[in-house]
Order: C-alpha cells, then structure tokens, then sequence
C-alpha cells in the first residue's frame, strides 16, 4: 500500500475515532455567532450556479468560494413551492410535519381555499397605509429555528428580523412570534406592512416614509453588463411579462407612461432587481436600529429576495431576466455582507444561503428541441374527473378544488369512491389519461410511503398531511408543469419533485464554518439543526441532519484531515 494512501486512511480513522456518530460540539460562547444570516433566493436552481456563477464578481461569489457549498442539495418532496420552502428552511423539517403542503390549500370545512399564512383574528399593521386581512404563522405545525433561538437565550436576547416581498416567505422563515417582520403587504398599490402578530417598530415607518416604493418611478430596468455576455436569447418562444408596459427585450421601464405611479408601475417595480435592493437596504438599517448581532445572545436576519421568482415565472430560466436579476443580487448581496463586516464583524456572523425551489424549462422551448413538454390545465384534471363521477353518481357538484398537484372531492365524495374501488380506479385511470399527466396516488395511502423506494411516491408522502392535502395527488411528467386554466399564460413554473424544481443550493458562510465543494446528500431541512447547533441548542423535532462536515470542530478535536476525505461523498 503507497505512504500516501497508509497516511489518508489513518487520518481517516482518526476523524471517525475522534467524531463519533451523532456527535454535537460543545457550545464554546466565545466561537458563537452573535448574528445568524439566513438569506433564500426564491426560485433560484441549483444549476444557475455552474451556468450563470462565472458573470459574479461579489456577493454570491463570495459565499461560493469562501463558503461550504453543498452542491448536491434537493428537497426530497413533491411540492416545491413558496411556503413549502420556507417552512422547510426554518423548521428543519418537511411538510408532513410542518404542515405547509402548499401556498394554499382547500379548506373542507369552509369550502373555500385558504392561503398558508391568511389569518382573519391577527390584522395587518399597514407601514404606510390602510389595508385589510390578516396574516400570521398559526398553520405552522413545527417549531422554527428563530422560536429555538427566542427559548434558548430569552426573548430580551435573541433579537429576530425577516423581510420578503411575499409575506409567506418572510413569515415562515420568522414563525409565529419575532421582532421586525415585513412584507409588501399590497402590491398593488406598494404599502409595505407587518401584521399585530409582530412589532411595529417607529423606525420601520420611518424608513418606509423616508423610502417610499415611488422613488425609483423614472428608473429603467438595464442590462447590468454587455449584452454579449449574456446567454441564449434577449426574447425567446413563450416569454410573457406580465406589467403591460414590459415586452420581451430590454430595457424595461417602470412606469406606464403615465405622470403618475399606478398599479402597472408597482408590479413592474415588485417584479424589478430594484425591490431586492430595497429589501436589503431596510434589513441594513433593521440591524442597525435593532443592533442585531451585538447584543449578549445570538440574534437571527433573514431575507427572502422575491424579484427571480417574478422573473422566472415570466420569462423563463435561460433568459436575460434571470441572468440580470442574478447579476443584481451579487452585487445587492455583496453590499449587504461588506456592511455586516463593519456593523458586527465577519467573525461574528454565519450565513445560511438557499432556495425554496427551482424552476422547469418553458415549453416551447422544450418543444423547439424535440422533447415532450407542457402545461397541464387543472379545470381540465378537474372537468375529466366530474364526467366520470356524473356517469356513476349523477350531476353536480363532485369534485371541490383542484389545488395544484392536490385533488379535492366534494364532502362524503372519497368515502363512496372507497366502498367502489372499481369507480376510484376509473376516476383515476382518467386523469392520468389527460397529457401531462405522470402519476396519480391516494392521499390516503401516502402516510405509509415515507420510507418507499419509488422516489415519487415517497415525495408525495413526505408532501402529505392529513387534513390539508388532496383526496388524489397528481404529479405531472418531466418539462410539464400544473397551470390553473386553459387560458393561463404562466411561462413557466414549479411544484415538482423532478430535479430541475427540487435541486437547490445550499452555502453555509462565515464563522464556524469549513470552507469547500460538498458532495454529500444535504437538503434545506438541514439548515435550522446545522445552525443551532452552531449555537448551542438542538431542534428536536428536526427531520434533517446536522451537517457537521461543513463546520469547524473544537479545538481538541481538530486533527490533520485531508480536505479530499472531508469533502468526499459518504
């Protein structure tokens, strides 16, 4: 055996002799976090990395070459949507636990769908004008990382921030009690709001008044480099912005033409690199006012950056959009980590940084290829399903919703199809009849098919919670995607346990933290143990693991370990 290989193993035997299974370090309080940074890219796949990485020169760079990159990452769900994601990240656990099967589901005993985080009895706190409704936490079934953090050093210690343009993504990343939790709370007309579950801070109104969404009315959304940089096309088949006043190509103004802003010049402002920005300016001045990662205990930021999702919708994941937005966000994420490094201290903050899904390809351009793709219309998964019903139990009103992958029979309807499986099977024979359509399973059966060795049915079952999901769960085939209508013109989207929706990554950055490429099976229920262990406390409850390879050991336990073993897959 060559010296070389003797001396790797023994390392190896070594680090095994020395980390034994299971093993948690110490809490050591003068190599704690004071800050804990969680920042999410919605709809950032894990591939934009290897194919648009080389454009950044800031922000997200830094995190890749300096952090530990977990390159093979992917939630193991059917689901991969917005609240979903953000649960996920928050609790460490998957939605047959947390309970967010969805951005919203149908309710049975109102007969009506309910959005994840609406909440009729906690109002909206609007900080610069009135608004209706309410939203809070209260459908989350597990306990967040930030409610660990709250317990472990007490409320007085443990400061907590979220900002997102989504409120379900600023919510779930926070849970049901934090400090500072904002959102834009009306899109429509840009009133950035919290709800009475949180704390109306003087300086959040004031930063809102002083900083009023109208600011950049006469602002023009540019490519940020040469157009020769960018790749594919500047307009390509099936790109569909939705502002009126945008077209396929670059520049994209923000205003309609009119003297004014208006609605047209709000979503196109929400759907723009420059609501980021502002994201990341209010959660800079949120630090400083709250004075986050200074105080006795750990404190916790997070930012969900909303802007890609809009854009992926709209235009697709090879498009100029996306690449500019990523452009954007190295640069916005950069200012933000070179003003933590001054404000706390770069040995004094950990960055958790990931996606709540990805995105699938646009159709027509799948089809311009030559392979098999497009959108699945659910009126017509639910119109196939009526006809077979009307055939056996006679007209009305038998199928309730359908809610995206989730299938919703009328009250007492699922009952009667179990004491008749021939008609279950026919009902189901029928939908996976309509194009697009890959697999269709019992949400009844799917409890028991957590630990299964068919990888889809074992996402749906991680997907399923009883109550909230559907009676049958649909997932559409590979480069196809669920669209609520015939007539919808979505570009693209996600929801999918096919890899292009569920690979995301996963970059831990700063103190504590290992630097290098990880190959190892990881997924963002991962992050919340990862991170309290970081700090001292366990999460129970957690689904995922705790990814110790990624983080500096004590003192006494640190021996000669090859980076080649260490960052080898397990």
């Amino acid at each position: 055996m060559p010296g070389s290989l003797k001396r790797a193993l023994a390392a190896l035997c070594a680090v095994v002799l020395a980390v034994p299974a299971g093993w948690t370090a110490p809490p050591d309080p003068s190599r704690r976090p004071k800050l804990v940074v969680i920042l999410v890219v919605d709809q950032m796949r894990a591939d934009y990395i290897t194919s648009y990485g080389h454009l950044w020169t800031k922000g997200l760079r830094r995190l890749i070459d300096h952090g530990a990159w977990f390159s093979e990452a992917a939630y193991p769900y059917l689901n991969t949507v917005t609240c979903a994601g953000h649960a996920t990240i928050s609790t460490g656990t998957d939605p047959y636990k947390h309970g967010m099967i969805l951005n919203s589901w149908w309710n049975r005993s109102t007969g009506r769908g309910e959005g994840c985080t609406s909440d009729s009895q906690t109002p909206l706190a609007g900080l610069g004008g009135e608004l209706q409704g309410g939203e809070s936490a209260f459908r989350l079934r597990a306990p967040t990382f930030a409610q660990g953090l709250r317990a472990h050093f007490g409320e007085e210690h443990a400061r907590v921030a979220s900002f997102s343009r989504k409120p379900r993504s600023a919510i779930m990343l926070a849970g049901p009690k934090a400090n500072a939790v904002v959102w834009l709370g009306d899109e429509k007309r840009g009133i950035w709001t919290t709800s009475d579950a949180y704390t109306v801070y003087p300086f959040l109104e004031t930063f809102v008044r002083r900083n009023p969404v109208e600011r950049d009315y006469f602002k023009q959304w540019k490519l940020a480099l040469a157009k020769s940089k960018y790749m594919y096309k500047d307009s390509a088949p099936g790109e569909n912005p939705q502002p009126p006043q945008w077209t396929e190509q670059f520049p994209h103004a923000l205003r309609n033409g009119s003297f004014q802003a208006d609605s047209a010049y709000y979503d196109a402002w929400s759907d723009s690199p420059f609501a980021d920005e502002y994201l990341a300016q209010l959660a800079r001045t949120t630090t400083a006012a709250l004075n986050l990662g200074r105080g006795d205990g750990t404190d916790m930021l997070a930012i969900s950056f909303s802007t890609l999702d809009a854009v992926g919708h709209d235009f697709g994941p090879r498009s100029f959009e996306v690449q500019d937005t990523l452009i954007r966000l190295d640069a916005t994420i950069g200012d933000l980590l070179d003003y933590l490094d001054r404000q706390v201290g770069r040995e004094n903050y950990v960055v958790a940084f990931s996606s709540d899904h990805g995105v699938a390809e646009v159709p027509e351009q799948m089809k311009s290829e030559g392979r098999d793709a497009g959108r699945v219309p659910v009126d017509r998964v639910v119109e196939t399903a009526s006809k077979v019903l009307e055939k056996h139990f006679g007209s009305g009103r038998h199928v309730a919703a359908g809610m995206y992958t989730d299938l919703y029979f009328s009250n007492g309807m699922y009952e009667k199809l179990l004491a008749n499986p021939a008609v279950l099977n026919e009902v189901m024979a029928a939908i996976q009849g309509v194009p697009g359509i890959g697999r269709v399973f019992r949400g009844d059966q799917l409890p028991s098919k957590r630990e299964s060795q068919d990888p889809m049915e074992r996402a749906a079952a991680l997907n399923y919670f009883p109550g909230r999901s559907g009676d049958l769960i649909l997932v559409p085939k590979e480069n196809w995607f669920f669209v609520p209508r015939r007539d919808a013109t979505t570009t693209a989207t996600h929801g999918t346990a096919h890899p292009y929706d569920a690979r995301v990554p996963i970059i831990f950055f700063g103190a504590g933290i290992r630097p290098g490429k990880y190959a190892q099976p990881a997924t963002p229920a991962d992050i919340a143990p990862t991170l309290a262990t970081m700090v001292g406390f366990t999460m129970p409850e957690a689904t995922g693991r705790v990814l110790h390879e990624a983080l500096v050991l004590p003192e006494k336990n640190q021996l000669a370990q090859p980076d080649s073993l260490l960052n080898s897959p397990k």
